[in-house]
């Protein structure tokens, strides 16, 4: 007898260990965030899978590196820099990783000095923004205070580097927590990135430290404009070692000039006319700022009527020099000027500019002081070292187109007294067309009478060399010179030769000379050239 019956059994379904085992860690791990790697002795198929998706130890740690580095770089490009003065100029000081290391300062737009100063993923950079003309007008007038200036400047460098120190740590804890807290949007992370960030920081501070090199000034490389300073400067480490000479003599030489007009009264021979006109020759001034106090000085004492500058009053012709051209306005007598060689066209439009300054070139003229004097600029441009330079077929072009100048002159009944060019190889080709014409460039003097009557005087350097002074055994002597003309004639009477000694040499001496015709016994010899305008058997217009 059978009793009730029984609902069928369902199969049952068996399932593998391992499968079980799989599927329960997968729906762990998918309802926990966190995935963990593994052991691999408890690693199936799906165990696999999901470790190759976890991040590994090393990935987060180059993450966090990263992470750190960029935000620290960020930080230092936005609050990173200081603003300090240094001595007279006005500095911005940045950190910049870099893995050379070293300093570089900027000079807008003359271009950079870099100096293997340190060995470290941080490289210094001092921007110079600009100068401040009332202290270094100062430093010049006063040049006593020269002595206290590397104090100051060394004090403000290091409240500048200090200062420096300060923000940079607070940059670049600031930018790579920032960055970290962005990244991961977990504090305890970001606080990771920012101490990591502040721990590279100093080791490479430290290591900067370590590696310092005091003597790299010595030995600088250049760039931009500057690339040329080496060959016009001479080595750095002269410059360094020579310039307490140098603020010892500029302290001195304008007290010596103050004394040469009295030496000039026991000169015998020649005793210049109260109404003779009195022009002052100067030539390569080259950025010495002790070139206009001597200038100043001569035209007090000697009652110049107006002053000649046969070119080079600059190095590189760039704008940031122009500002040494403003005591020109207060020199005290008419400037007229050329360009030399080292003279741009952008310095000629910035004297064009200038009040009391006549600019003359292609031949132009003008009545300046009482004389008609015609000049031409210098045709090459030498520190463009992109250009090719004429040479002296350039030269001579420019002077024969000069001399053609002064003869369009004398045929319109204005002949010219002077004239002016830089190179004397252009100052040759008015020969026969001018009785005086005056040039510079060779740093020497020269005066010769040449075949056909006119009187080339050459003028050494009135900047003694500007910043050659330092660059060879000697220093190179200031040189300047005082011409004596007629006033009825316009011709050649006599001339002073004044030279002081070089960077510390405290020299001075005036030397008077006469032109052949002048001498005693001599006669007068006019020469071939137009009379003046106006005067007796002058030619009508």
């Amino acid at each position: 007898m059978t009793g009730p019956s029984e609902p069928p059994r369902q199969p049952r379904i068996r399932v593998a260990p391992g499968i079980r085992t799989a599927a329960s860690r997968a729906i762990r791990a998918i309802r926990t965030p966190r995935l963990t790697r593994r052991r691999p002795a408890d690693t199936g198929p799906a165990d696999t899978r999901l470790a190759e998706a976890a991040p590994r130890p090393w990935a987060r740690a180059v993450g966090l590196v990263a992470v750190a580095l960029l935000g620290a770089w960020l930080g230092l490009l936005v609050v990173g820099s200081v603003h300090t003065r240094v001595g007279p100029m006005e500095t911005s000081m940045t950190l910049r990783p870099d893995l050379s290391g070293g300093t570089r300062i900027n000079i807008s737009p003359l271009g950079a000095l870099d100096l293997d100063s340190h060995t470290a993923p941080l490289r210094l950079d001092v921007d110079v923004e600009q100068l401040d003309p009332a202290r270094s007008t100062a430093l010049v007038e006063h040049p006593e205070r020269l002595s206290g200036l590397g104090d100051e400047v060394a004090a403000d460098v290091v409240d500048g580097t200090t200062e420096l120190a300060v923000r940079s740590v607070t940059a670049v804890v600031a930018g790579a927590t920032a960055l970290g807290l962005a990244v991961y949007r977990r504090p305890r992370r970001a606080l990771a990135a920012g101490g990591l960030a502040l721990t590279l920081l100093a080791g490479s501070s430290a290591t900067a430290l370590a590696t310092w090199n005091p003597k790299s000034v010595l030995e600088p490389r250049f760039s931009g404009l500057l690339t040329s300073a080496p060959s016009l400067v001479g080595n750095a480490r002269s410059i360094v070692t020579e310039f307490d000479v140098y603020q010892q003599e500029l302290a001195r030489l304008v007290t010596n000039v103050t004394k040469l007009y009295d030496a000039t009264s026991t000169l015998p021979a020649y005793r210049p006319d109260p109404s003779a006109i009195r022009v002052l020759h100067v030539s390569d001034l080259h950025l010495n700022p002790a070139a206009w106090h001597i200038i100043a000085s001569l035209v007090e004492q000697y009652r110049i009527d107006v002053i000649v500058d046969s070119g080079d009053t600059m190095d590189h012709g760039s704008g940031a020099e122009n500002a040494y051209l403003d005591p020109i306005q207060d020199l005290g007598a008419p400037y007229v000027w050329v360009r030399g060689n080292h003279d741009s066209r952008l310095t000629q439009a910035y004297l064009t500019r200038l009040r009391n300054v006549t600019v003359l070139d292609e031949g132009r003229a003008a009545t300046v002081g009482g004389l008609r004097i015609a000049g031409t600029g210098d045709p090459q441009f030498t520190p463009d070292r992109s250009a090719v330079q004429g040479g002296d077929p350039a030269e001579r072009l420019a002077g024969i187109r000069l001399a053609s100048a002064i003869r369009d002159q004398a045929r319109a009944g204005t002949p010219v007294d002077i004239a002016v060019a830089h190179n004397p190889v252009a100052a040759r080709e008015t020969d026969g067309t001018v009785p005086l014409v005056l040039a510079g460039h060779l740093h020497r003097r020269q005066v010769e009478v040449m075949k056909l009557g006119t009187r080339l005087k050459v003028e050494g350097s009135t900047g003694g060399g500007g910043l050659r002074a330092v660059q060879n055994e000697k220093p190179e002597k200031v040189r300047a010179s005082v011409l004596y003309l007629d006033r009825s004639t316009k011709r050649l009477r006599a001339w002073d030769e004044i030279t002081l000694g070089g960077l510390g040499l405290t020299t001075a001496e005036v030397s008077r000379h006469l032109p052949e015709e002048n001498r005693p016994g001599a006669k007068p010899s006019p020469g071939p050239f137009p009379k003046p305008a106006g005067g007796p058997g002058s030619p009508a217009p």
